[in-house]
């Protein structure tokens, strides 16, 4: 039987995936960058960034956040006074990144306010079953089993065609998904899992862990055949504004992939960097880039963009 319940989600995917599973109605709150679907799109908004990143440079967000993190101080701010006014029976939230959305410190502060103890639904995955397993979890919580369980059915057998393609290639190209580009970091969590589904191999990834600062000499040395930038956060627009200063880099004329043409700039945010369904979109893009003879891209026309040397 399903319920109705107030639910107030910390997180876009979180979003995401209940809009998905039919609980748009239920959202009451979502965060600043809640923006998908567009259901969803003027509904209160409970938690903002802390710092003003829209203006700031990615070396001035690192630096920014570090700052914060080593002071132990917050960079998200809960609309408290707004939380209370809701009083949800579910609150979203995760335990993964502090830089992604609010996690364990602010949320049990905001909790500690409300006069009513809500549920709190912990979505914190590192890879794609654990991003299913959420979708399972968020249903269960909300009566929407049967809804999330074809939900995954359909994602599953979207992710094993593209295998079933990739499977027995020879070639597999080398690929560098980089996460973020001043300081450059690698790839983490589910991407690398999506890399190799989709026909690739990438060397610096960390699969199942945190995304990590890595020397630029790495990327050199492993001459990535296809280059896909994908800051984390950050939509098509931004990443190509972001990726103009790659033509500076040492050795950046000489990567295999920039001398190929095959260096995309990616909306990172709605195919990504989100534990969400579009995880699996964001796998056939991959299998495109990768291999275009194989696999035709049906989606946004906004997803991704070459980059020029």
């Amino acid at each position: 039987m399903q319920t109705s319940q107030q639910i107030v989600s910390f997180l876009p995917s979180a979003t995401e995936i209940a809009c998905a599973l039919g609980l748009s109605d239920q959202l009451v709150g979502i965060t600043h960058e809640c923006d998908y679907p567009l259901e969803i799109v003027g509904k209160p908004i409970v938690v903002r960034n802390a710092l003003p990143i829209e203006t700031m440079t990615q070396r001035e967000i690192d630096q920014a956040v570090a700052q914060r993190m080593r002071e132990g101080r917050s960079l998200y701010e809960v609309d408290e006074k707004l939380l209370q006014d809701l009083a949800p029976d579910l609150i979203l939230t995760q335990d993964l990144c502090q830089v992604c959305a609010p996690s364990g410190n602010e949320v049990s502060q905001a909790l500690s306010l409300l006069p009513k103890k809500p549920q709190i639904l912990w979505l914190t995955p590192n890879s794609l079953e654990q991003i299913m397993d959420n979708v399972r979890d968020l249903g269960e919580a909300t009566g929407r089993t049967e809804e999330a369980e074809d939900l995954i059915a359909t994602g599953r057998a979207r992710l094993e065609a593209i295998a079933a393609k990739t499977g027995s290639l020879s070639d597999r190209p080398r690929v560098f998904c980089m996460e973020w580009l001043d300081p450059v970091y690698c790839s983490g969590h589910w991407v690398p899992e999506m890399v190799t589904i989709a026909g690739g191999e990438d060397g610096l990834s960390r699969e199942g862990s945190d995304s990590v600062r890595i020397p630029w000499e790495d990327v050199v040395k492993w001459a990535p055949e296809v280059l896909i930038i994908t800051p984390c956060g950050f939509n098509l627009e931004k990443t190509v504004e972001q990726s103009r200063q790659l033509v500076n880099y040492p050795g950046w004329s000489d990567l295999p992939a920039v001398r190929e043409g095959r260096v995309y700039a990616v909306d990172a945010n709605s195919f990504f960097a989100r534990p969400g369904p579009r995880v699996v979109d964001g796998t056939e893009l991959l299998a495109h880039l990768i291999h275009p003879g194989l696999f035709e891209w049906k989606g946004s026309t906004a997803a991704y963009q070459v980059l020029g040397s």
